[in-house]
């Protein structure tokens, strides 16, 4: 038995491809943005925000533990904690939107935001004297 293959198998295969390398394009361009602070919480409470365009060492020492962040070429990683289990320090280093590290035992959550003043002073709707 002989396959033929047509020029409508091309255009429908052809349009597959086209479809496929659409959505893999917008997956890329939807991609989270690059943030440009990181926020600290401990146990739900804020410890700081802090610009990943300024390299520091930030020692955490809280009621559960010490941690260290580190920001350091735009990025944040964990470099020291004195938790049990170290899964914290296995995360690799954060730099888009959204992302996190989290020591569970110290209850700690490190995250990458992206914070705009414009955007929230704009929200100011009432000005008291």
């Amino acid at each position: 038995m002989k396959t033929i293959i047509n020029k409508k198998d091309i255009i429908f295969a052809a349009g597959i491809i086209l479809a496929a390398l659409l959505i893999l394009a917008c997956m890329q361009f939807g991609k989270q943005k690059t943030g440009n602070n990181i926020r600290i919480t401990i146990d739900g409470k804020e410890y700081g925000v802090y610009s990943l365009n300024e390299d520091r060492v930030i020692d955490i020492d809280g009621e559960f533990g010490h941690n260290q962040v580190v920001i350091q070429d735009g990025e944040a990683y964990m470099k020291e904690a004195d938790c049990p289990d170290h899964y914290c320090m296995e995360y690799k280093a954060i730099s888009r939107k959204n992302e996190t590290i989290i020591c569970l035992p110290h209850k700690i959550v490190v995250e990458v935001i992206s914070y705009d003043w414009d955007e929230n002073e704009s929200q100011i709707d009432v000005i008291s004297q």
